[in-house]
């Protein structure tokens, strides 16, 4: 059976260009949008193996496609195609578990090395992309254990499982509002943004380090 995808983006050449180039190589396009929200009702719908989804689209971008995928735990691996190569969004679209990130002037030429790579299960980002992502500073079990305190340290392995902070106050048998404060004082310690979820996304990153962490 071949692979079923689902493809947005928001230009209509573009979006025609790639689907026949896709159908050509033997994939079956199951269905095709040009704003994100169908993109997104046609992946919990049709339940494809992949979606090809162009990153800035109206009504939600194919990076806000993927944290829904992501936080509704949908089976279906998200390629982006962007002309993007903004390094915030590279972090943000390997938290929410994108599997592939194509640079759109080199989409044609990558895609089905993208798609082979995907199918496996293994991530595939643009080698520009890549170069970034390998060359950012990684934290081992050890310095975030030197960084962090004990309690801290907690925290972030309850954020890596996806508890919120109510959650993890029942865990840690304290208030939320005490969380919220471990939880500031972390994003201090990291040099992170102090947007909400900023934190959340970082111990997604990095939640093989944290899960080695005993205390």
């Amino acid at each position: 059976m071949s692979t079923s995808i689902v493809i947005a983006d928001d230009h209509p050449l573009m979006l025609r260009g790639l689907s026949d180039f896709i159908t050509s190589k033997g994939f079956n396009i199951i269905g095709s949008a040009e704003d994100g929200q169908t993109a997104y009702n046609l992946i919990v719908k049709l339940k494809p193996d992949l979606a090809l989804l162009d990153i800035r689209m109206p009504k939600m971008t194919g990076l806000e496609v993927a944290g829904a995928c992501f936080k509704n735990e949908l089976e279906t691996k998200i390629i982006l195609i962007t002309f993007d190569n903004e390094e915030h969004l590279f972090d943000k679209a390997k938290a929410y578990n994108v599997f592939g990130y194509i640079l759109k002037e080199f989409a044609v030429e990558e895609i089905e090395t993208c798609i082979a790579h995907v199918l496996k299960g293994e991530a595939y980002f643009s080698e520009e992309i890549a170069s970034y992502l390998n060359a950012k500073v990684s934290y081992s079990s050890s310095n975030l254990l030197e960084m962090l305190t004990p309690t801290e340290v907690k925290v972030v392995k309850f954020l890596s499982e996806k508890l919120t902070s109510t959650e993890i106050a029942k865990q840690l048998m304290s208030s939320p509002r005490t969380v919220e404060k471990h939880r500031s004082n972390i994003v201090k310690k990291l040099g992170l943004k102090k947007s909400h979820n900023e934190l959340m996304l970082w111990a997604n990153m990095n939640k093989d380090i944290i899960a080695n962490i005993s205390l």
